[in-house]
């Protein structure tokens, strides 16, 4: 049992502290002091011996599975054992995970029950553990504070962003989310009509089939589909440069790039392709040929569960060849990397010159956006700017020019580019994916 003294105790400790510093001028006064600490530790005692019981109990609620980056919510519930009211204060050992809104407090009624939630905010991907309970309350008397640790050990496993992809499986359930992609197929000339449909209020009026409509009386709208068993593969640099932290959001490049291959991933087989994934570093960490259906989508999602960017140097020419001899058929590879040298520079160009041979490249390079903002003169400054201030924007500009160069000398390669601040990454790899399929560039 532990007892934590109350406020209440601190404010009664002051009548016999007051009576001790007068029995020091008057000794008349010694023994009624000495009387009121008697009293008050039988107070205490008293208070101790009817607070001794564990009056309540607990339970937590734990979400299937937590996305990285994102708030989970994580529901408590607690019901009371006392014949009081209880005004209770509880907190979690979270093993190291971000929380937001600990501690809770909750009230309770006479044998009551009450719920609260909090969030767990989680900046790495892998496998953790909510740990004990840690509840306070006032004893009978408001003397002392009992405090319970109630043990409790519940893993909890971090995945890649998965409620973007749960929203984007709503929209889909009510017509929208494949808004983008159908304009997609309507703009391609290869498309191939599959059937009729009611219109929706996205649809373009081209799209009206005049006849079906007069016949069903009714707005009648021919749909399209593309090629499909296309083969889209991402290729995951996990070397040492994605290990970099986003100041917005305190997430690595990867898994801001994990975040996006899964959405690609639900978007592409939605879209009846099939995805596959290659990770590596200097050594090819997880390979996964590119396949269709759901069955794909949550293979990914296993993959990249416990995939962590280690500090070496990332081998690009080893993975290019392992790919080579690995995926026949025409694909679209997305490389997601970083960097920062002009040895890997070179290398990311010669290994999208070697898969352009076959396959179509989309190269994914995270761009920095403190540093394009160190390049932009302020205009506060005005011109006070010290040397140290000129010779910063002089060396961001030296990065965002050979960043620049190496962008030309990619797409002089043959590859697409996508250049782009980790947080914007996501939509921005979508858009380019339904652009490829609606251009027909597979």
């Amino acid at each position: 049992m532990t007892f934590i003294p109350a406020a209440r105790l601190a404010l009664c400790s002051l009548v016999p502290l007051v009576l001790g510093a007068a029995a020091a001028v008057e000794s008349s006064l010694v023994w009624p002091a000495l009387a009121v600490d008697a009293v008050l530790m039988l107070l205490v005692l008293a208070d101790a011996w009817l607070g001794r019981s564990a009056l309540v109990e607990v339970e937590r609620q734990l979400p299937r599975l937590f996305s990285v980056g994102r708030a989970n919510p994580v529901k408590m519930r607690v019901a009371s054992l006392a014949h009081r009211s209880l005004v209770l204060r509880l907190t979690q050992d979270c093993g190291g995970l971000g929380t937001e809104g600990l501690p809770l407090t909750l009230s309770l009624a006479p044998h009551g029950r009450a719920e609260a939630v909090y969030h767990v905010r989680p900046t790495g991907r892998g496998l953790y553990y909510l740990g004990d309970h840690y509840l306070r309350w006032p004893t009978p008397l408001g003397l002392l504070v009992r405090q319970l640790r109630i043990p409790a050990h519940d893993p909890v496993r971090v995945y890649p962003d998965l409620r973007a992809v749960r929203r984007y499986e709503t929209l889909c359930r009510h017509g929208l989310g494949d808004r983008r992609l159908r304009t997609a197929q309507a703009q391609r000339g290869k498309s191939e009509f599959e059937a009729l449909r009611e219109y929706r209020p996205d649809d373009e009026y081209r799209a009206i089939d005049w006849k079906a409509t007069a016949r069903k009386q009714t707005l009648i709208v021919r749909q399209y589909q593309q090629e499909r068993n296309q083969a889209v593969l991402c290729m995951l640099d996990c070397g040492r440069l994605m290990t970099a932290q986003a100041e917005s959001d305190g997430l690595s490049q990867l898994d801001h790039a994990l975040n996006a291959v899964l959405m690609l991933t639900h978007v592409a087989t939605r879209a009846g392709d099939q995805v596959g994934l290659l990770a590596f570093d200097s050594q090819v960490r997880a390979f996964l040929p590119p396949r269709g259906g759901r069955r794909a989508a949550r293979q990914v999602v296993a993959a990249s569960y416990d995939l962590h960017a280690q500090v070496v140097e990332t081998d690009f020419e080893a993975a290019s060849c392992y790919l080579s001899s690995r995926l026949r058929k025409r694909s679209l590879v997305a490389l997601f990397t970083d960097v920062s040298d002009e040895v890997a520079a070179q290398a990311v160009v010669r290994t999208v010159r070697a898969l352009g041979k076959r396959h179509l490249s989309l190269c994914i390079l995270f761009r920095n956006e403190a540093i394009d903002e160190m390049a932009e003169p302020h205009p506060a400054a005005g011109h006070h700017a010290g040397d140290g201030r000129l010779y910063q924007m002089a060396a961001a500009a030296e990065v965002i020019g050979q960043r620049e160069r190496l962008v030309q000398s990619l797409r002089e390669a043959g590859a697409l580019v996508l250049h782009v601040a980790g947080r914007r990454l996501t939509p921005a790899l979508i858009d380019r994916y339904l652009r490829v399929k609606g251009g027909g560039l597979l």
